[in-house]
């Protein structure tokens, strides 16, 4: 009986870590999973020991806020690792904590082989982190094409096993084939999926969408999320919506904050501009032509654009996000229908370039063959 411990500290990495425990249980039907993560793993079959709602903290001023919180995450998962001696640990994302975890398991238990699923995204910024990564881990295993000559790169090895999104969203589309699909007037909007993404992005997007009376607004709510926390952004009118991916099938446009979502969008058909917000947005907007460089590694910030190696969709980052950008760009999209073509078609390349690996599947082969 081999024990698997996973760590996955927000709402997309929890959704994948479930995928990947139903694999490793059809590969080795005498596994047990425990860790930390959501409502997806423990209907899996994971037994948590905490939940993604105390977890999902990003940024300094979040982590300073909720300190007592992260301490006491550090801690739970320290004294059930201990507890549970697995044989796998498996992280996923969430760097920042995993990596302290992986620390920690390599010292107090040297015999338990650690997995990153869906590493640290290294290639953008932190590019120091691949050290840790490549010492601490028994394998990496990448969902983006380019890792694993980016890791090599630098002496280091990373097998690309297949993009989760993709075989998600591609699982889904299968099974929808053969149903009529028809654009709706309907402007969709994903605020994300921490609490201080949500009220910091949901008032503008809200805002620009609002101008175009016609549509209607439908928000997108994560799933580790109350619905009362979106309360105050809406108005009569607007719609809440937990079915995301139905939503992006057939809104005409939408407004997406910065992350896996950009490629859910995109690999669901679905015209979008993409934001980011940053604390102290108008100090970096000042600094931005030279500490770009110094900061991060890439020229463009969502998913869509890093992995066509081009802008295919508009990113409006930082000082740029504004309801005045989003609104322009919205309108772009729903008055120029060449400028829409284009994007779609960009997105079908996108596609090809993940590839067709079931990435779940694979990942689970490999960490279970593994003596």
């Amino acid at each position: 009986m081999a024990k698997y411990y996973l760590i996955a500290g927000e709402a997309s990495g929890e959704m994948h870590a479930a995928a990947l425990i139903k694999q490793i249980a059809e590969s080795d039907r005498e596994a047990v999973f425990a860790g930390m993560g959501g409502d997806r793993m423990s209907a899996a079959g994971c037994r948590l020991y905490r939940h993604i709602r105390n977890m999902a903290f990003m940024g300094f001023a979040a982590v300073i806020s909720h300190w007592r919180e992260v301490r006491e995450n550090f801690r739970i998962a320290q004294q059930s690792l201990v507890q549970e001696k697995p044989d796998v640990l498996i992280l996923i994302d969430y760097p920042s904590f995993n990596l302290r975890m992986a620390k920690f398991c390599r010292r107090r238990l040297p015999q338990t082989k650690i997995y990153y699923y869906i590493p640290p995204k290294v290639w953008a910024w932190k590019r120091r982190r691949i050290h840790s990564i490549a010492r601490l881990c028994d394998e990496v295993l990448g969902i983006f094409p380019f890792e694993p000559g980016f890791y090599a790169r630098y002496g280091y090895r990373c097998t690309y096993v297949g993009n989760p999104t993709a075989e998600t969203i591609d699982s889904l589309m299968q099974r929808r084939k053969g149903e009529k699909e028809e654009r709706q007037k309907i402007i969709a909007l994903l605020p994300g999926s921490r609490p201080t993404e949500i009220s910091h992005c949901l008032p503008r997007m809200t805002d620009a969408a609002r101008r175009f009376r016609e549509y209607k607004i439908v928000v997108c709510a994560a799933p580790n999320i109350e619905d009362s926390f979106y309360t105050p952004y809406l108005r009569a009118g607007d719609t809440l919506t937990r079915e995301t991916y139905e939503t992006l099938r057939h809104a005409s446009a939408a407004v997406v904050n910065s992350g896996t979502a950009t490629l859910e969008t995109a690999l669901l058909g679905c015209p979008q501009v993409a934001v980011y917000h940053l604390a102290c947005s108008k100090g970096i907007g000042l600094i931005r032509s030279w500490a770009q460089p110094l900061l991060f590694s890439i020229r463009h910030f969502t998913l869509v654009n890093i992995i066509s190696g081009r802008e295919v969709i508009r990113e409006f980052i930082a000082d740029e996000f504004t309801v005045e950008n989003i609104t322009r760009e919205i309108a772009h999209i729903l008055t120029d229908e060449n400028y829409k073509k284009e994007m779609l078609a960009s997105y079908e390349h996108l596609h090809s370039l993940l590839g067709s690996l079931p990435a779940s599947a694979t990942a689970a082969r490999i960490i279970t063959s593994r003596p």
